[in-house]
C-alpha cells in the first residue's frame, strides 16, 4: 500500500485524530508490520501529554504492538524473520548495543532505549517500522489483540514475579486488580505461588477468585493490609502493581523477615517507608522495568502453554480518540486494544 492510517496527536494532550501517511520502507535490520492490534497503556500518557523529554509532535504513541511482518530491511533476514510472521512489539522497542548496561548485556535499562510512540512511531496505526532486535514471536494461540497488551503490562508483570526471590510455595501479594494485576494474579498463581490478591471494594473479591487468587484482601476494610497479610502469615513478596504509593507503602509491614517490595505501578508520589521497616527485617524494596523481547518471548510461550490471557475490550483503530479517553478515566476495567480489521 502507498499510504496507511494513522491515530496522531498533533500539540501535547490534544485529541487523537485519523491520518493518511506515506509508507516507509524499513532500514537496515528493521522491519515493517502490518498493525493488527495495539493496546492502549497507562504509560502511552508520558508521551501524548508532552511529559517525557524529547517528545516530538505530531505524535503516534503504542508500545503493545501485534502484527505480521510486511516487509524486511536489509540485513533483517539474518535474524531469522521472514514476511508473514506474528510478532510483538513492546515497551523495550530496541537498545543502542553501546552504552555500559548494554555491553553489560542488561538491555531492558539501555541508556538509549528506543520506545515505540516516543522515539519511533508506535502502534496506534495501520503499519510501523520497527527494529528487529525488538520482536518477539506470536503463539498461534494467542490473538492479536490478546498478544499486544502481553508485550508490556504481560511482561512487566511476569518478569517482575520470576525475577523476584519468592519460590514455588512461597506467599506472595498482587496489589491492583486492574490491567497489570488481573495478569499477575493468573502469572502468580501458574509459578506455583501462594498468592494474595489485594485491591479496593469487597465487591472484587469474586474476580480476584476468577483470576485464581488463594485469599483477598480489601484495602478499604477495617483491617490495615499489613495486619491482614501477617494474619496469612505474612508475604515473601509484594508485586506492587496499583499507581498508587499509599497502597504500595501499606503492605511493607506485612512483608517476611527479607521479603521483597517489587514496585511495577508508576505514581509520581514518594513511597512513605522508614529505614526502620527496611533494616530490621533485611527487606528489600526494587524498582523493576518491564523487559527485553526476549523475556516477552518468554511471556507469550508461558501464558499461552498456561491459558493465561488479559481481559480485553477491542475497539477499531478510527475510535482511538475516545478509546484513549476510556482509558485514561479508569472506565476501563482492564485493557483497552486498537484493531485493525
Amino acid at each position: 500500500m502507498d499510504t496507511y492510517r494513522a491515530a496522531q496527536v498533533a500539540t501535547a494532550n490534544g485529541p487523537f485524530e485519523i491520518v493518511e501517511r506515506s509508507t516507509p520502507r524499513p532500514g537496515p535490520n528493521h522491519v515493517r508490520l502490518s498493525v493488527e492490534a495495539c493496546g492502549i497503556c497507562h504509560s502511552d500518557d508520558f508521551f501524548v501529554s508532552g511529559g517525557m523529554p524529547g517528545v516530538q509532535f505530531p505524535l503516534v504513541p503504542g508500545h503493545e504492538v501485534a502484527g505480521r511482518i510486511e516487509e524486511l530491511g536489509e540485513g533483517a533476514e539474518s535474524f531469522h524473520w521472514k514476511v508473514g510472521d506474528r510478532v510483538t512489539v513492546g515497551w523495550f522497542g530496541g537498545s543502542c548495543w553501546h552504552c555500559t548496561p548494554c555491553r553489560q548485556g542488561d538491555f531492558i535499562v539501555c541508556e538509549n532505549l528506543k520506545i515505540p510512540g516516543w522515539t519511533y512511531d508506535g502502534g496506534f496505526a495501520e503499519t510501523m517500522i520497527a527494529p528487529v532486535d525488538a520482536l518477539a514471536r506470536i503463539p498461534e494461540s494467542l490473538s492479536a489483540a490478546e498478544a499486544g497488551p502481553m508485550s508490556c503490562a504481560g511482561v512487566t508483570t511476569y518478569n517482575g514475579l520470576r525475577r523476584s526471590s519468592a519460590e514455588p510455595g512461597d506467599r506472595v501479594a498482587v496489589v491492583g486488580l486492574g490491567g497489570l494485576g488481573h495478569l499477575g494474579v493468573q502469572f502468580a498463581v501458574a509459578m506455583g505461588f501462594e498468592t494474595v490478591a489485594i485491591a479496593r471494594g469487597q465487591e472484587k473479591a469474586e474476580l480476584a477468585e476468577q483470576f485464581g487468587a488463594h485469599h483477598y484482601i480489601d484495602s478499604t476494610g477495617p483491617t490495615p493490609v499489613a495486619d491482614a497479610l501477617q494474619s496469612l502469615g505474612s508475604v515473601k513478596v509484594v508485586l506492587a502493581t496499583a499507581g498508587n504509593s499509599d497502597a504500595i507503602t501499606a503492605t511493607v509491614d506485612g512483608l517476611t523477615p527479607r521479603g521483597e517490595l517489587v514496585v511495577i505501578g508508576v505514581s509520581p508520589e514518594p513511597l512513605a517507608i522508614s529505614p526502620l521497616q527496611l533494616i530490621l527485617p533485611g527487606r528489600i524494596v526494587r524498582g523493576h522495568p518491564s523487559g527485553t523481547a526476549q523475556d516477552v518471548q518468554d511471556t507469550l510461550d508461558f501464558s499461552a502453554l498456561h491459558g493465561i490471557l488479559p481481559t480485553v475490550e477491542e475497539t477499531p483503530l478510527s475510535e482511538a480518540d475516545a478509546a484513549y479517553k476510556k482509558m485514561l478515566s479508569g472506565a476501563a476495567r482492564f485493557r483497552m486494544v486498537l484493531t485493525n480489521s
